[in-house]
């Protein structure tokens, strides 16, 4: 049996050729239907398209992504082929949760932005969401505001004292609005360009937009116009249209612009790696638990008491921000060789 593996998910190839007679591993954006043609399982991240041009007339009869999003699959081929795919939803909420909370440390420490007087608005509340909201109730917001459609029509339970709200609600009242909703372009609930001229028409707050989900989700030419107006205070960009080749005039103006790595943390990879190992334990019908644990924090590492301060040690997305615009053409290199990034002590 033969399975083909993106080469920069971290710390599974050693447990996959325990289960395979081979293991291919190769930079997921240089992933061919050769190379895919006589295996069993194909194991991707974001850079993989996989679609009939890839898999057509090959063995593969199961997908997995280790990430949350899958809209690089394209899931109506596989239903149809057959082949089974699963992604690995959570794996790294608590990361980008972690991208956020410490974006808003920056925000209040070097743009005036008072948490404890402010009201923040979440569009999309699934796995990631739901940790953003958490962030940002200990974080001391005045409010919290929620908006997901979807979860609302299903009487999702929300913690007590807070409730949804429409988008037309947080446009209004927020002060921050961050997007964590997958990409979807089929309506009802469509997200694609759902920051469109239209959402930024009415914005009495001028909040920071925040953008850790996917490119589409936000209409970069309407957001760098609503800053350029005032409508938009300030922005956080870590995901893009048209990655790798992304918008330089938005690069320069955003306070806090990043290479797609909000949920790159090693507890968050580290977590997609053993979602993804039990999927093809389950596959094939293999019992066994994996615990695959991140590299510990290097010893010579003196963290504050204080806990913005030691949040900030930990991770500080202005680093990423200073490596992107210092070489943007680089996108790809700085996502691939990401450096050691913990989420706790």
């Amino acid at each position: 049996m033969k399975i083909v593996v993106d080469d920069k998910i971290p710390y599974i190839q050693p447990y996959l050729h325990e289960l395979a007679d081979e293991v291919v591993a190769k930079r997921g954006s240089e992933i061919t239907a050769e190379d895919v043609r006589d295996a069993y399982i194909l194991i991707v991240r974001t850079r993989t398209r996989v679609d009939r041009q890839l898999l057509e007339r090959s063995s593969v009869r199961l997908v997995v992504t280790a990430t949350i999003g899958y809209d690089h699959l394209d899931t109506d081929y596989l239903r149809a082929a057959g082949i089974e795919w699963t992604n690995c939803p959570g794996c790294n909420a608590t990361s980008v949760a972690q991208y956020v909370k410490n974006s808003l440390l920056l925000l209040e420490r070097e743009r005036g932005l008072k948490i404890s007087e402010a009201t923040i608005g979440i569009v999309g509340v699934g796995h990631v969401g739901t940790e953003v909201m958490a962030a940002a109730l200990r974080m001391g917001f005045k409010r919290v505001m929620l908006n997901d459609p979807p979860r609302e029509a299903a009487r999702h339970k929300l913690p007590e004292g807070l409730c949804w709200s429409s988008l037309c609600e947080l446009q209004k009242e927020c002060n921050v609005i961050t997007f964590q909703t997958p990409l979807t372009r089929e309506q009802p609930h469509a997200t694609y360009h759902l920051a469109d001229a239209h959402f930024f028409s009415f914005l009495p707050k001028h909040p920071v937009i925040i953008n850790a989900a996917r490119g589409g989700v936000v209409d970069e030419a309407e957001l760098l116009t609503a800053m350029d107006t005032g409508l938009v205070s300030e922005a956080v960009i870590d995901t893009w249209e048209g990655e790798p080749s992304i918008n330089r005039q938005l690069l320069e103006r955003a306070f806090i612009a990043t290479p797609h790595i909000a949920g790159y943390s090693a507890n968050g990879k580290a977590n997609a790696t053993r979602m993804a190992l039990q999927a093809v334990a389950l596959f094939l019908n293999i019992t066994r638990i994996y615990h695959i644990e991140p590299p510990a924090l290097p010893e010579d590492i003196a963290l504050s008491d204080d806990s913005a301060e030691r949040a900030l040690q930990l991770y500080n997305p202005l680093a990423d921000t200073a490596r992107l615009r210092e070489s943007p053409t680089d996108f790809e290199r700085l996502r691939s060789d990401y450096p050691l990034r913990l989420e706790r002590a």
